[in-house]
């Protein structure tokens, strides 16, 4: 619920408190934000996005295959990590709160917080249509629309953990929200990840610097204190492939009758490495 997390939020135009008042989010200057009927806030400041949100094919993509259970093994293992973790700074269950940056459908966060009783989390991303599905993903969490390449709509301190999943992240940004002591987990893939299917279909695959990138990403902003690393073989129908390829990246590089073509001439069921290494940051 939006209502559940409006504290921790701040204006995008000032960084004054926000009050939800009804079905619109107001600061002490003046600055009005409406929420939308699916049950999100744009804190959008009018600036064009550094990347362009998710359509609404990519997300109905990821919703069917996130929900098929394919990555199940990434969920679990995630929110186990997060149940897992010390505590940053003492407070109630109450007062804590778990970031999803670059939330998508909401998928990953609600598995969070149902192992996580009494936290509450808010699910970011700039994608509209993500968002529509994420505000109804879980009961404690709120969706919030902003780019997760400029200031967060957030509070300083205001949460205890973020948890980023095969999305874009933003090191300063990070440990500015985080409270000290805050954890950030993050899911990214490696060079194996859907191997298959982007040579299948002429994807760009993973590059296999990707790790050292996160750390010169997050590396002057947070300290790295483990990864570990999860693979596993998927078999899957014609149909379950090509929804693999249009929730990604490669959604964007490659006509849905080619891609359907292409990964129609690969052998029935389709053997797919799921490979993504989980990395541990600390503030």
């Amino acid at each position: 619920m939006l209502a559940d997390i409006v504290d921790r939020l701040r204006c995008p135009h000032c960084a004054g408190d926000l009050a939800l008042d009804v079905r619109t989010l107001r600061c002490p200057n003046g600055h009005t934000f409406d929420v939308a009927k699916q049950g999100y806030v744009s804190l959008l400041t009018g600036h064009a996005p550094a990347v362009p949100g998710d359509t609404a094919a990519m997300v109905a993509a990821r919703e069917s295959f996130l929900t098929g259970g394919h990555f199940a093994g990434i969920t679990s293992l995630l929110a186990a990590r997060a149940a897992a973790l010390p505590a940053g700074v003492p407070a109630a269950a109450g007062d804590r709160c778990v970031l999803d940056l670059g939330a998508g459908t909401g998928h990953y966060l609600a598995s969070v917080l149902d192992a996580l009783p009494g936290w509450t989390g808010i699910a970011a991303d700039i994608s509209g249509y993500a968002l529509r599905r994420a505000a109804r993903a879980h009961a404690r969490a709120g969706a919030v629309r902003c780019d997760a390449w400029r200031p967060l709509p957030l509070k300083n301190g205001a949460v205890d953990v973020v948890i980023n999943v095969f999305a874009p992240r933003n090191g300063a940004e990070l440990n500015r929200v985080l409270k000290p002591g805050g954890v950030v987990l993050v899911v990214g893939p490696t060079d194996r990840h859907l191997r298959e299917l982007a040579s299948a279909v002429g994807a760009v695959s993973v590059d296999p610097r990707k790790s050292d990138r996160l750390d010169a990403a997050l590396g002057p902003h947070l300290t790295r204190v483990g990864s570990e690393e999860y693979e596993t073989t998927l078999r899957l129908s014609h149909a379950e492939a090509v929804t693999a390829v249009a929730m990604g990246p490669a959604a964007w590089h490659v006509e849905p009758d080619v891609l359907a073509e292409r990964v129609g001439a690969l052998p029935e069921p389709v053997d797919v490495t799921v490979s993504v290494t989980l990395s541990t940051y600390r503030r």
